[in-house]
């Protein structure tokens, strides 16, 4: 009988410690979580913030070149793949709080982003991090896709779901652009194809 006892709490102990490939939005610890790696030749930056009280009433609002990319609420985290070279990012409240990140191919940073205590709001304090302190972090979940902004930046949770398995967000649209020469001319096509895969 404790020999069967012992088995099955073996066998818990097991399912419970297994890393699932895809959180989602679901808080969990954060040695659970996956990162897709970047596109060929491009960098990425994960971007979070811890969870706590302070200042958990405001959202990092993440933004690059006057656009958002997406907004943090406390425990939550995005994804963000890039081209290589200088990114400016900056966080705005009753202060603004900026950060420049040089982002090398295949290169994946870490940025954290918290609100401090203001006078009225809060002050936001966005400063590099690493991977290492993002696992010290307690729980995290992704950005609801809502948050993000309208234009390119933040991988969705199905972009980020796709990459993990092995596919990749723009996987769709390439399929549509081979099937479209189908029903074209074939030389014209076969140029227009040429140019889109070198861009």
């Amino acid at each position: 009988m404790l020999n069967k006892f012992v088995a099955t709490g073996i066998a818990a102990l097991s399912v419970s410690f297994s890393v699932p490939a895809f959180a989602g939005a679901e808080k969990v610890s954060p040695d659970q979580i996956a990162f897709p790696a970047p596109p060929a030749g491009q960098g990425q930056v994960v971007f979070y913030r811890p969870g706590g009280m302070s200042g958990s009433a405001v959202a990092c609002s993440i933004h690059e070149n006057g656009e958002k990319v997406s907004s943090l609420g406390g425990g939550r985290y995005f994804i963000m793949n890039a081209a290589p070279g200088k990114h400016e990012f900056s966080v705005k409240t009753e202060a603004t709080d900026q950060l420049t990140l040089e982002l090398e191919p295949d290169e994946r940073q870490f940025v954290a982003c918290r609100i401090k205590m203001g006078i009225m709001v809060g002050r936001p304090d966005i400063r590099p991090s690493s991977e290492e302190e993002f696992r010290s972090g307690k729980k995290f979940g992704l950005v609801d896709d809502e948050d993000m902004g309208p234009g390119p930046g933040a991988m969705r949770a199905a972009d980020v779901e796709a990459a993990l398995a092995g596919g990749s967000a723009a996987a769709p649209d390439a399929a549509e652009e081979e099937a479209a020469p189908s029903s074209n001319e074939e030389p014209a096509p076969a140029e227009g194809a040429g140019e889109g895969s070198a861009e």
